[in-house]
This record gives C-alpha cells, sequence and structure tokens, in this order.
C-alpha cells in the first residue's frame, strides 16, 4: 500500500458482510449492513502527549477489530475501499 497514516490514525479494511442470516434467508446487497468489523492495514507512529512524547498505539497492522457504526471515513487507496479513522473510534480488539 502506498499509505502511510499519521498521529493517531489507523487504516482499516472492512471485513465481508454475511450472504445469508442465521435462519438461511439471502440478503439482497440493498439490505445489507456495512459491517463494523475489520482489519487494521496500517497504523501512524502515535499521538503526542503532553510533554511532546511519542505514546504507541495498541493496535498493529493485521488486529481484528470492532468499530462505532458511523466511525471513519471512507477513502479509496489503490483501487480498495478503506477506512481512516483514529485510534479512539475502535471499540476493541477480537482475540
Amino acid at each position: 500500500m502506498s499509505f502511510r497514516p499519521l498521529h493517531d490514525r489507523v487504516v482499516v479494511r472492512r471485513l465481508t458482510a454475511e450472504e445469508k442470516s442465521k435462519g438461511g434467508i439471502i440478503i439482497p446487497d440493498t439490505a445489507k449492513e456495512k459491517p463494523q468489523e475489520g482489519e487494521v492495514v496500517a497504523v501512524g507512529p502515535g499521538a503526542r502527549d503532553d510533554s511532546g512524547k511519542i505514546v504507541a498505539l495498541d493496535v498493529k497492522a493485521g488486529d481484528k477489530i470492532l468499530f462505532g457504526k458511523w466511525s471513519g471515513t471512507e477513502v479509496k487507496i489503490d483501487g480498495e475501499e478503506l477506512l481512516i479513522m483514529k485510534e479512539s473510534d475502535i471499540m476493541g480488539v477480537i482475540v
């Protein structure tokens, strides 16, 4: 990828939504909700604290995460749709 996020920003690839419901009903594209689960593609170096030191982020590339429904900004980089968000928009890492 030819993009490096700054400060406490994180680049996330959304994981694909389920094609079927748990009951086996096929969900059409127009009715699908965008997933709130993703994989971290790249992270910035971290935010600066009050004394000017860089505080490293808790997530790293490859982590699977949960984020808020309206979190981040959608961008297209190298033909791929990605999200750029602050680390504070991430609710947690899926273990």
